[in-house]
């Protein structure tokens, strides 16, 4: 199976082990918008956390939702996915995003022009750090399927490196420096 296989397999069973991951990802799959994905910081606080010997990881500021659904673009659309797995989990902070929408919003938010996605699985691949660029869907045989563009070898290495493909280095650095990555995880390695 070779170490990729083996780190899919690693994240898997800490996924299974996350009372918070479990009942995500089954409300995900109830409510199953088109093309879901969870990932992101959750993910990164789920391994980072373990590899700090933290039993009981922090409750996470929210768990990201992402689908993709070029037939409804409007914020409605985030909201209604966002309020049905609300139903199901109340107590997840839920974070919705339809990745089909993503090139409206970010040359606002960011300043910069985007392309449009095609897939959650493309936008995972725009995340800011290499270590958040993977997600988790749960499937209808409850397997967990993951989506890793960049590998798992710095989220498990502890390595803290910016995405190029569009985040820029003074994003990265105020992203390393708000999410306080050195504090809360001292073994990370953080690459400039």
């Amino acid at each position: 199976m070779g170490d990729r296989g083996a780190l899919h397999l690693r994240l898997i069973e800490l996924v299974h082990a996350s009372p918070l991951l479990t009942r995500a990802l089954d409300a995900a799959r109830d409510v199953d918008a088109p093309d879901w994905l969870i990932g992101s910081g959750v993910l990164r606080d789920l391994v980072w956390d373990q590899a700090h010997g933290r039993d009981e990881p922090a409750p996470p500021k929210d768990v990201d939702l992402v689908f993709f659904d070029a037939t409804d673009l409007t914020p409605a659309r985030e909201e209604a996915i966002r309020a049905a797995l609300a139903a199901r989990a109340p107590d997840i902070p839920w974070d919705v995003s339809n990745q089909a929408a993503v090139h409206l919003w970010y040359p606002r938010v960011f300043a910069v022009d985007v392309d449009p996605l095609t897939s959650s699985a493309d936008g995972v691949a725009t995340w800011p750090e290499t270590a958040t660029a993977v997600a988790v869907r749960l499937l209808s045989d409850d397997t967990i399927d993951v989506v890793a563009p960049y590998g798992l070898d710095d989220l498990f290495g502890l390595v803290c490196r910016r995405n190029p493909l569009r985040v820029t280095v003074e994003e990265y650095r105020r992203r390393v420096t708000s999410k306080r990555i050195a504090e809360r995880w001292p073994r990370v390695r953080i690459e400039e």
